[in-house]
């Protein structure tokens, strides 16, 4: 087994002292040292491999340079593109990013933040599960610093980074209806997620600015794991009857996409018979014959200032910040105007 390279190596090879070697690679200021000797020492630990030892370092500095990331499913895109986001801004920062998928569930949210402080994260950021609330009072009477993203509870005082959900999808109805579209239907989830609601919030308030007449059959709400035919269904209610819709709004991209599936095998033609909007862009759309209308999520905004706002709470900065961001409204084809 190879040994593993010390400061004491890298001393004796340049011919400083340990202490000098330290000072130089824990990136001091070196106003003071010689700086070729300073270039020296930084040849020697490349050339020697030398690997910090992070656990000694955590346990002097009391910091990781670690913090987890808990979102419902990393397999969705805007989970994904969100970590990666994050992943690039902690970066900036020298701080590492674990994460994880709860798969909406609190009690797989819990194991996995339980095994991310067991790593001795230096915070976390989490988009939080339906019911999570008990949990994240404890993490606040623990002391932990965190920061919600993409999902918020309005009676916890907490800093989060969040769409401005009802103003967005309030936009969307607009512009359905100002395009001609008159019996606008919702595909949306049956949960306690103020964000989710919030969602429903802009969409009802839209229709009664409008003078609309809301019918309930126009809104659709399934569980938050609903599947693929549960969708079909409620696409297919929408779309049959004496009064069908002549556009969907789809309050997530998973609901957009086995939306889109549904009205391909029902063959009908969009926007022509029925328009569509949905939130959240998705690659997939791309294989849609009519590219779609969707609202824009700031990932790049939520994800950036989420970081930052989670490393100033770590630097032990008390304020609490809250954030509601503005999507916005990337119109296509799907929702070309009804005598367009």
């Amino acid at each position: 087994m190879t040994k593993k390279t010390s400061l004491k190596d890298i001393a004796q090879t340049v011919g400083v002292s340990t202490a000098l070697v330290s000072y130089v690679l824990n990136n001091q200021k070196e106003n003071r040292i010689n700086k070729l000797v300073a270039k020296r020492i930084r040849e020697v630990a490349e050339e020697l491999n030398y690997r910090p030892n992070q656990i000694a370092k955590s346990l002097k500095t009391n910091k990781t340079y670690t913090i987890g990331l808990v979102v419902a499913d990393i397999s969705n895109p805007f989970s994904s593109s969100l970590a990666r986001i994050i992943e690039d801004e902690a970066d900036k920062f020298n701080y590492t990013v674990l994460f994880g998928s709860s798969d909406e569930k609190p009690q797989k949210a819990q194991k996995l933040i339980s095994a991310l402080l067991n790593r001795q994260v230096d915070g976390l950021l989490i988009s939080p599960p339906e019911g999570y609330e008990p949990q994240l009072t404890e993490l606040q009477n623990q002391g932990i610093p965190f920061v919600l993203i993409d999902r918020y509870f309005p009676d916890l005082k907490t800093n989060y980074v969040a769409l401005d959900n009802s103003e967005a999808i309030h936009k969307a109805v607009q512009h359905l209806l100002d395009s001609g579209y008159e019996r606008v239907g919702m595909v949306t989830f049956h949960t306690s997620l103020f964000t989710i609601n919030e969602r429903k919030r802009g969409y009802l308030a839209a229709l009664k600015e409008n003078k609309i007449p809301f019918r309930k059959t126009w809104l659709k709400e399934l569980p938050i794991d609903a599947s693929g035919p549960a969708i079909a269904k409620a696409v297919d209610d929408l779309l049959r009857g004496q009064k069908p819709v002549d556009a969907i709004l789809f309050a997530s991209n998973t609901l957009a996409l086995y939306g889109l599936q549904q009205i391909n095998a029902l063959q009908l033609t969009v926007p022509e018979q029925v328009a569509v909007v949905s939130i959240d862009q998705a690659e997939s759309y791309n294989l849609f014959r009519t590219p779609i209308t969707y609202i824009r999520q700031p990932l790049l905004a939520m994800g950036q200032l989420a970081t930052k706002i989670l490393l100033e709470s770590i630097k032990k900065n008390n304020t609490t910040t809250q954030v509601n961001l503005e999507g916005e409204l990337v119109i296509q084809e799907s929702t070309r105007p009804v005598n367009g």
